[in-house]
């Protein structure tokens, strides 16, 4: 794109998210709320940064059609999304969702709350920033320069007679000692961390500080997960290639059963030649047993933590990743690619 053209694009987007103009030297940020050719409301969300070939922009897309599903749409097995539902139905205790950015987890947190959030129920959150305006919720923002963060934002919502709360994202200490104090008093918190999997989430806590009678106290489970793209149902055909020693090869020792109907991308009009349309959650789901809290105790890391939640039945991201290829649903260069190896 020339220069020219591209400066006036980004002055011009800009304007419409009511961001400065002028100013070119700092990364900003800005909304713009538009309409989809179906006449429904949607937001994009604009982030801006210097470089040194000019202004780089990013727009995401925050069509409420799309941030809140069912469990289904979501893309849970049956295995995790009955364990999940016996899960957000506590009446205290603390849910995390973890992941890399962009890997769906506010899109999990937006479509659970949605399901739990009833006339009789007060729900809460604490956002930075909020991710979609949904009228179910009593949505607050973070505002750092006010001095006004996530350990602040909780403390005020305790006020606030709330049921359960939602905290954008556990960061540090104060976050995480103010969400198990939460916890404690008899609400029904959810947030999210950056972990790689889902134990890992514990020994995440562990090192923030947050001792490990608390952990084993409000703690009822973890929810990681990653986002693949699926095949385009319009032009995916058979692999006749693929066999299921191959994919039994990824995710040994583990073994794959039921049905196996391998497809391979092939590219259309519809899905721009690339051979996939759209994107599904993989997940793996660690629900807290006694076990699990002993082992919490006794040998607090990772690997020990991983063989106890497999035992209580967590299924890895790379096994629930095999399982949708099994099901044709997409390939295994995307499971690859997305989900830690199996250790």
């Amino acid at each position: 794109m020339p220069m020219g053209v591209l400066t006036a694009m980004t002055a011009r987007i800009k304007l419409l998210g009511r961001m400065d103009v002028v100013e070119k030297r700092r990364p900003q940020d800005g909304r713009i709320k538009t309409r989809n050719p179906r006449g429904d409301e949607i937001e994009m969300r604009i982030s801006t940064l210097p470089t040194a070939f000019g202004e780089k922009m990013v727009m995401r897309i925050f069509d409420p059609d799309t941030t809140v599903k069912d469990l289904d749409a979501l893309g849970f097995s049956v295995h995790d999304a009955q364990r999940w539902e016996a899960l957000v139905k506590r009446p205290t205790g603390i849910i995390l969702v973890t992941g890399p950015t962009g890997s769906g987890k506010t899109t999990t947190l937006y479509s659970t709350l949605k399901r739990v959030a009833t006339e009789e129920v007060n729900v809460s959150t604490v956002e930075d920033p909020i991710e979609m305006i949904e009228p179910s919720f009593n949505q607050t923002q973070v505002q750092p320069q006010l001095d006004f963060g996530f350990p602040e934002g909780l403390r005020a919502l305790m006020r606030q007679d709330p049921d359960i709360i939602m905290v954008g994202e556990i960061r540090d200490q104060q976050t995480a000692e103010m969400a198990v104090q939460a916890a404690l008093t008899g609400h029904l918190v959810f947030s999210t961390l950056h972990t790689n999997d889902a134990p890992s989430a514990v020994t995440r806590l562990l090192e923030l500080g947050v001792p490990s009678y608390l952990i084993n106290a409000t703690l009822l489970g973890v929810l990681a997960q990653r986002l693949v793209r699926t095949l385009c149902k319009h032009c995916k055909v058979p692999d006749a290639q693929a066999t299921r020693e191959a994919l039994a090869e990824v995710v040994k020792p583990w073994q794959i059963s039921g049905g196996y109907k391998p497809f391979k991308p092939v590219g259309c009009v519809d899905c721009r030649m690339t051979g996939f349309m759209g994107r599904m959650g993989l997940y793996e789901l660690l629900v807290v047993t006694e076990a699990f809290k002993d082992k919490i105790n006794r040998e607090p890391n990772s690997d020990a933590l991983k063989r106890q939640a497999v035992s209580d039945g967590m299924r890895p991201l790379r096994l629930a990743g095999a399982l949708r290829v099994a099901e044709g649903l997409t390939v295994v260069e995307e499971i690859l690619a997305s989900t830690p190896p199996l250790t």
